[in-house]
């Protein structure tokens, strides 16, 4: 009987050792990613490529499904919630935009789908994922577009404004592109660094577009004067030159002007943009993935185990 019961324990010794090895041996697909850091805005109100400025950041969080259909390849659907905003106070002097007195902020979502290619394969059992393996990604994608500015102490939406006589969409289309790296911190897990640019086809992410008011100022007068909408000229026209001591805008002084009064950066050729900095963890949703001590419950294991 004894003799038996050796036999019995050799053998479950013996298949529990190839079992314990061939337990990570699994492709994974499929993996969920989720990452945070900072967002920076490229536009009328901050002019990073032509002057010498410092970074206006904001924030950004974002989560994702990736799924792996090449040797190098990744497919993800991301979602993303950005804060951006600009401002002229802290302008480079060269580029004169201060006078204008302008700023604005935006809280906004994106949903994109995204192709991602890797310097070393990915289509690989879990366990044999390499140690580290850089990537370029491009995309494309839909984001809300809500540019809001101070009035009277509050933030108001500026779209329902049409301040330049030029509506508008609620939602735009976004190309997402740039270069990522990833450290395999486990059999399941990843440490990700990525920096992604979205150029987008709009240049109204901040509200501006037009480099003055000539064009629309008398229609701005007209509905401050006659009472339809008088807001319109205050948001459009913040330059204390134009303001009156009381706050309220100059009227006089604008018609004189012409409506020669510099708004935009003159940057015809270029549409807004916004790059995000995310680090952040991806986790692969391999078939043993609940029995890896992260996820189980210890508390009531026993301290060895065949399985």
């Amino acid at each position: 009987m004894k003799r038996l019961f050796s036999i019995f324990l050799f053998l479950v010794s013996f298949s529990a050792y190839p079992q314990s090895f061939y337990r990570y041996r699994f492709e994974a697909p499929w993996s969920i990613s989720a990452g945070i850091g900072p967002t920076q805005y490229f536009g009328e109100l901050y002019s990073f490529w032509k002057y010498e400025e410092g970074v206006q950041p904001d924030w950004n969080a974002n989560f994702s499904v990736n799924y792996v259909f090449g040797t190098h390849l990744k497919a993800r659907l991301e979602g993303t919630y950005y804060k951006m905003s600009g401002s002229d106070v802290p302008s480079d002097p060269r580029a004169y935009r201060t006078p204008r007195n302008l700023t604005f902020q935006a809280k906004n979502w994106e949903a994109s789908g995204i192709i991602e290619y890797y310097w070393h394969p990915v289509k690989l059992n879990n366990i044999t994922r390499h140690l580290w393996n850089p990537y370029i990604f491009f995309g494309v994608g839909m984001s809300t577009n809500n540019p809001q500015t101070l009035l009277r102490g509050e933030w108001v939406d500026l779209r329902p404004f049409q301040l330049e006589n030029n509506p508008y969409e609620k939602n735009i289309i976004v190309f997402p592109m740039g270069l990522g790296f990833k450290y395999k911190l486990n059999v399941y897990m990843d440490m990700k660094f990525e920096g992604n640019y979205r150029y987008t086809l709009t240049d109204y992410m901040d509200d501006i577009s037009a480099y003055n008011v000539r064009e629309f100022y008398l229609d701005l007068v007209d509905d401050y004067v006659t009472g339809k909408n008088p807001d319109r000229l205050r948001l459009a026209i913040r330059n204390p030159k134009y303001v009156l001591d009381n706050g309220e805008p100059d009227v006089a002084g604008i018609l004189r002007n012409g409506g020669a009064i510099r708004r935009g950066s003159g940057l015809d050729h270029r549409f807004d943009g916004y790059l995000t900095f995310s680090l952040g963890l991806e986790i692969y949703l391999s078939e043993d993935i609940w029995d890896n001590w992260i996820f189980r419950d210890r508390i009531y294991e026993k301290r060895f185990r065949f399985w």
